[in-house]
């Protein structure tokens, strides 16, 4: 087992705050010296079923408190979920249905899966304890937290200011948060910073309730390939966890040498120490950016597929793009239709966009090719006959054919 100034280190890697440090100490201490793991504790409120890298920077940091034998507690949110969290919000968010949130949280819990072991996690929703509440309770909870100190908030004081509304259910969401802290007993919380006040809300009712107050940390929103703006799928600048192992390599290998470096601070399982040779080796020139990058595309590849399709994504990248040539895993669809398909219609039954309206779109951005030929008129039909290989942007490929 490191040392505790060796586990502060590791704990405290790429964070921006850690409130209540002292405490940590003591709290990994005390672990250490009773042999009871800590009870770390994150919240996801299952809205967003696919995730993307940005996602994955608080899960890496459970997985750093799981490597050193603390219990995680993943919770997914089927209670507040239905609330809808309006951190960051500028309107009241839609809320979602039972249905959604329970078709939400499965997704998630096979994604994180590839980060967490799912032997060492306690996945727990908070209807469990959130259900058994009572009209007094509720008001009783209500009665912690005061309109002027929730308008404090940044997003409801905006909100306030401009006069847009804001309804009563959105003020319940950080006392709801707060009290999954309680439930729970959790030592430690994680979060987003957009997330700070919802987790100092646990350190006061627990407080309040004569627990230890939690140490809550939060970990910062990571920038997406253009290196500015908060990887968003939105955006178009995200690495999905959910992507095919060519798309992950042939993403990473696209960001830049200094954003390189910021992925590997937070999303990499290699020490500080290993990552400060990586960089002290590339500034020397010692090691070409391009070569520490493979590294880091193999790794994130290999934790959402395997070592093997790293390599195989890493062979597929040099043939295509280094070689001219084509991967060897393209994929074959058939496609049953005797009458002409328009183009986006027919990129979207191959699942190779989200849309017609993305077809359009990349079509319009010279980024699809039918045989090797580029498209560029939005209003071409497909004529069903023989096969043709459909390329979309620089590493989507699919081989049709038609019946």
């Amino acid at each position: 087992m490191p040392s505790i100034e060796e586990q502060i280190a590791l704990l405290e890697r790429g964070v921006v705050d850690c409130i209540g440090h002292d405490e940590l100490v003591k709290k990994l201490k005390k672990s250490e010296e009773s042999g009871v793991p800590l009870r770390i504790k994150a919240g996801f409120d299952p809205t967003a079923p696919d995730l993307h890298l940005g996602h994955t920077v608080l899960i890496q940091k459970l997985k750093h408190f799981q490597d050193l034998g603390h219990d995680i507690y993943f919770l997914i949110g089927d209670f507040t979920g239905m609330i809808g969290d309006p951190t960051g919000k500028s309107e009241t968010r839609k809320a979602l249905t039972r249905e959604d949130v329970a078709r939400n949280a499965e997704s998630y819990k096979e994604q994180v899966f590839k980060i967490l072991d799912p032997e060492k996690t306690k996945v727990v929703f908070n209807s469990e304890w959130l259900s058994k509440l009572d009209s007094f309770d509720m008001i009783r909870l209500a009665s912690e937290l005061t309109v002027a100190r929730m308008l404090e908030r940044e997003d409801f004081k905006v909100r306030f200011r401009e006069g847009n509304p804001i309804s009563i259910h959105e003020f319940m969401y950080p006392l709801i948060q707060g009290y999954d802290s309680v439930a729970l007993e959790a030592d430690v919380e994680l979060g987003g910073t957009d997330q700070l006040f919802n987790l100092l809300m646990g350190r006061d009712l627990q407080r309040s309730r004569g627990q230890e107050p939690q140490v809550v940390i939060t970990l910062p929103l990571l920038e997406g390939l253009d290196g500015v703006n908060k990887m968003s799928k939105s955006l178009g600048n995200y690495i999905g966890v959910s992507e095919s192992a060519n798309d992950i390599y042939g993403k990473v290998l696209s960001a830049s040498d200094e954003l390189m470096f910021r992925y590997y601070e937070l999303l990499s399982d290699l020490s500080i120490d290993e990552i400060a040779v990586l960089r002290a080796d590339m500034d020397s020139g010692k090691l070409h950016p391009k070569v520490i990058k493979q590294q880091l595309a193999r790794e994130l590849t290999a934790r959402y597929h395997s070592k093997e399709a790293a390599q195989q994504a890493e062979e597929n990248f040099e043939k295509v793009f280094r070689k001219g040539g084509l991967p060897d895993d393209i994929a074959e669809k058939k496609i049953q239709s005797d009458e002409d398909i328009w183009l986006p219609q027919l990129l979207l039954e191959l699942e190779m966009v989200k849309s017609t309206s993305d077809g359009r779109r990349m079509i319009k951005q010279g980024a699809v090719s039918l045989d090797g030929e580029k498209v560029t008129d939005v209003k071409k039909n497909v004529s069903p006959q023989g096969e043709i290989l459909v390329k979309v942007g620089k590493r989507r490929f699919c081989r049709v054919s038609f019946a």
